[in-house]
């Protein structure tokens, strides 16, 4: 071989080297970044995603895989007819729980299926809503796995009053946000209080 088939040799053999360097770098940022644009979509959904996936990969995969879902669904704005029948059937709601707090909380869980189901949400299976509404409303996810949670414990007994207090507030900040109100702030530490 001559020192010339060498050197083109060795020179090939460094722009590929570079190449696969840069590639991995390129790589790297977009990963960066991709991993930045869901930690901003999702907020503490993000977090609870890593922690139930056990990596940031397979937590990034099921939350893209998430939006890609929500994104082929027909959802729409809510019209104002709607809008004033669902607040209206929540103010009754609202009176309900002075007199039957569990029943008052079973409501509130009927009427946010409806309002989810008027926006363009399959409603059939609890996971399945929860993982459609953490993709537009990622903020107030976390208080519908808490009043579900408070809910069911109504149903088999083990809620008291209070409970099912917490369990109405946090039906309140998802609805609010559904029809896209601006409630009184709250974070969901303080709803579990």
């Amino acid at each position: 071989m001559s020192s010339e088939t060498l050197v083109i040799i060795g020179l090939c053999v460094v722009a590929l080297a570079t190449a696969i360097i840069l590639a991995l770098i390129l790589s790297t940022r977009d990963g960066k970044r991709r991993r930045v644009q869901l930690m901003q979509r999702f907020g503490p959904e993000y977090e609870r995603a890593v922690e139930d996936y056990g990596s940031e990969e397979l937590a990034e995969r099921a939350l893209l895989t998430r939006a890609k879902r929500v994104k082929q669904l027909k959802l729409r704005d809510l019209a104002d007819e709607t809008r004033l029948r669902h607040t209206s059937a929540w103010q009754n709601v609202q009176r309900m729980f002075v007199d039957d707090p569990g029943g008052a909380v079973h409501e509130a869980d009927h009427l946010i299926k409806s309002v989810m189901h008027d926006i363009g949400y399959p409603v059939e299976d609890f996971d399945q809503r929860v993982a459609d509404l953490s993709v537009d409303h990622p903020s107030v996810v976390q208080h519908y796995r808490a009043a579900r949670s408070l809910a069911d414990a109504n149903r088999e007994g083990r809620a008291n009053t209070e409970e099912l207090r917490q369990a109405f507030v946090h039906y309140r900040a998802l609805f609010a946000d559904l029809l896209g109100e601006v409630p009184a702030p709250m974070r969901y530490q303080e709803a579990r209080a």
